[in-house]
């Protein structure tokens, strides 16, 4: 008998990740009610993407680099929900960057971009939709959780996180992985 106990808690948490995994139900696939994009790391702006030399989306990158020292995790879906939490997106310890800076966030606010490809008259072009603020701390943390109105289609969708006062990308999905050129392990960073 105690071992059934034993057990219980271990059997409670994989069916709450089964459940967390599991595809959208069926009442939510019939109210148009789809996830469209879910992501566990983020790229901070770094290298050639710093400035305005190489827009993403026509959005420029700050004219500083910065890295995401714990995590940004979201997702969004059809109905245009939208959340991200951010964890540690900061000036990176970069030489371009003032000694009083690094690891720190100095923006207030945090905005998120979700960028998609849509159809036209004309053909394809991008469709960027921001959010309004969000409270960002010292230490590069916020939440972000609202509703957008979606273009349709959305395709190819990235979102990233702006700066609260100007239209510039701090971080956006995707990732940087470090490795030896043996082809070695790769380690996948949050930056």
């Amino acid at each position: 008998m105690n071992r059934l106990f034993a057990l219980a808690p271990l059997t409670l948490a994989l069916a709450g990740a089964s459940l967390a995994a599991s595809p959208p139900s069926p009442a939510d696939q019939e109210h148009g009610n789809r996830r469209i994009l879910s992501f566990h790391t983020m790229y901070g702006v770094d290298g050639p993407f710093v400035g305005d030399a190489n827009p993403v989306r026509d959005v420029i990158g700050d004219e500083l680099p910065w890295t995401v020292e714990g995590f940004v995790i979201g997702d969004f879906d059809s109905r245009g929900h939208l959340t991200v939490l951010v964890r540690g997106l900061v000036f990176a310890d970069d030489p371009s960057v003032p000694p009083e800076l690094v690891g720190t966030n100095d923006e207030a606010e945090f905005r998120a971009l979700v960028s998609c490809l849509t159809e036209t008259d004309a053909g394809v072009e991008t469709q960027n939709v921001i959010t309004d603020g969000f409270h960002a701390d010292v230490h590069g943390n916020s939440f972000i959780h609202t509703t957008i109105e979606l273009p349709n289609p959305c395709v190819a969708p990235i979102v990233m996180i702006l700066a609260g006062s100007e239209d510039k990308w701090f971080a956006m999905t995707g990732f940087e992985s470090e490795g030896d050129d043996e082809g070695g392990d790769e380690t996948p960073l949050n930056n």
